[in-house]
């Protein structure tokens, strides 16, 4: 392995990684070797984990560092719209937009801070889930609020952009021109939104200004009516720290259910449980409620991809979704669907339905490998 680059994906229990060989061009879109740390925060610390990830990679390679570390961070505000190198001025930046990403930004930042302590001349850099949204049209970086906040950065900007920007290079790949028209993507996994696209280009997602918006998720609620909150506050006397727990970490299929937040789990248990099969309902008409309000921006719907854990793995789901947009000219071919085939709409289907699988560390590998030849070239990346 001649320049192995690590991507770390740092949750809140968990750091996820995967090596890459930056040697080998074009970079293959199959990590050499992936895997997973858990149990962080309860058996183990974060810096005792990200040791054990490095302690893994060096003797997968043969006892040779890697490259560089690419980091996965969900927020990257409004001073990164592109893949960066990380030092302690990006960290700072970086840091001040925590508030949105409670989930998700605290952890990769505290893994960028230990390595950038521990392996100062390691190259490390920054890949962005709001980065693929910079081509959002104003209309729909808008909120209705004061211009003035607007100026200070409260404004939508997106997420899962990682996943995106993959779906975009391979619905392209498998399907031509048959994906550049008007197509909604739907990642859905823990956290789920979709992303509306012309020209494989974003144009509009349900995500806005946190990774709280749009779609109902695992354990997070989505859109709410914002009285809920003022209710919340007013009436029931919660507090900051006590409405982030409730809307990040103890609502969607979690919250309503009271079972479970996975799809999975409550479509085992739907049955015998009401409970489960009232999340279940609601989790799929907010996704259609949702891919409808999409179409009307696109003016109409050429392609309907899913993607990630329950995009990629549940038939039944996909089925309701699909069978609640039958008017859009949407039909499902039954076979493909419970096959998880590439393409699951019938022949006849005025709308072609995909089944793709998302591979962010590709293209944070990828994003990485940009940046570093960049560098070695003195020219700036795009």
């Amino acid at each position: 392995m001649s320049e192995p680059i690590l991507v770390l994906n740092c949750g809140s229990s968990s750091i996820k990684f995967a090596l890459f060989d930056a040697g080998v061009r074009p970079l293959p879109r199959k990590a050499l070797w992936s895997g997973s740390v858990d149990g962080i925060g309860r058996e183990k610390l974060y810096h005792g984990a990200l040791q054990d990830v490095r302690e893994r990679v060096v003797k997968q390679t043969g006892g040779e560092p890697p490259a560089a570390i690419v980091h996965r961070v969900v927020h990257g505000g409004d001073k990164h719209s592109v893949p960066v190198r990380v030092d302690a001025a990006v960290v700072a930046d970086l840091k001040t937009c925590i508030p949105l990403a409670p989930l998700h930004q605290p952890f990769a930042l505290q893994a960028i801070e230990i390595l950038l302590a521990e392996l100062p001349q390691m190259p490390q850099i920054a890949c962005f889930d709001t980065a693929f949204h910079r081509t959002l049209p104003e209309v729909e970086r808008m909120l209705p609020l004061p211009h003035a906040l607007c100026e200070r950065g409260v404004r939508r900007y997106g997420f899962h952009g990682l996943s995106y920007e993959y779906m975009a290079v391979a619905l392209a790949e498998r399907h031509g021109d048959g994906a550049r028209g008007r197509t909604i993507v739907a990642h859905l996994g823990s956290g789920a939104s979709l992303c509306a696209m012309r020209g494989l280009r974003s144009v509009a997602t349900t995500m806005g200004f946190s990774a709280l918006d749009g779609l109902m998720m695992g354990t997070r609620c989505g859109s709410l009516d914002p009285g809920v909150l003022l209710y919340l506050m007013q009436t029931e006397k919660l507090g900051a720290a006590e409405l982030e727990r409730l809307l990040y970490r103890e609502s969607g299929l979690l919250g309503v259910s009271g079972l479970s937040p996975s799809a999975k789990a409550l479509l085992e248990a739907e049955g015998s449980n009401p409970r489960a099969r009232a999340a279940l309902d609601l989790y799929v008409r907010r996704i259609v409620r949702e891919i409808g309000a999409l179409s009307a921006v696109l003016g109409g719907l050429d392609m309907l991809a899913f993607t990630a854990g329950v995009g990629e793995r549940s038939a039944v789901l996909r089925e309701r979704i699909c069978a609640a947009l039958g008017w859009l000219g949407l039909e499902l071919d039954d076979a493909a669907n419970r096959a998880d085939a590439p393409t699951i709409s019938r022949a006849g289907s005025r709308v072609r339905v995909a089944v793709e699988p998302t591979n962010e560390e590709w293209i944070a590998a990828s994003q990485a490998v940009r940046v570093l030849s960049a560098e070695m070239a003195d020219v700036p990346h795009p």
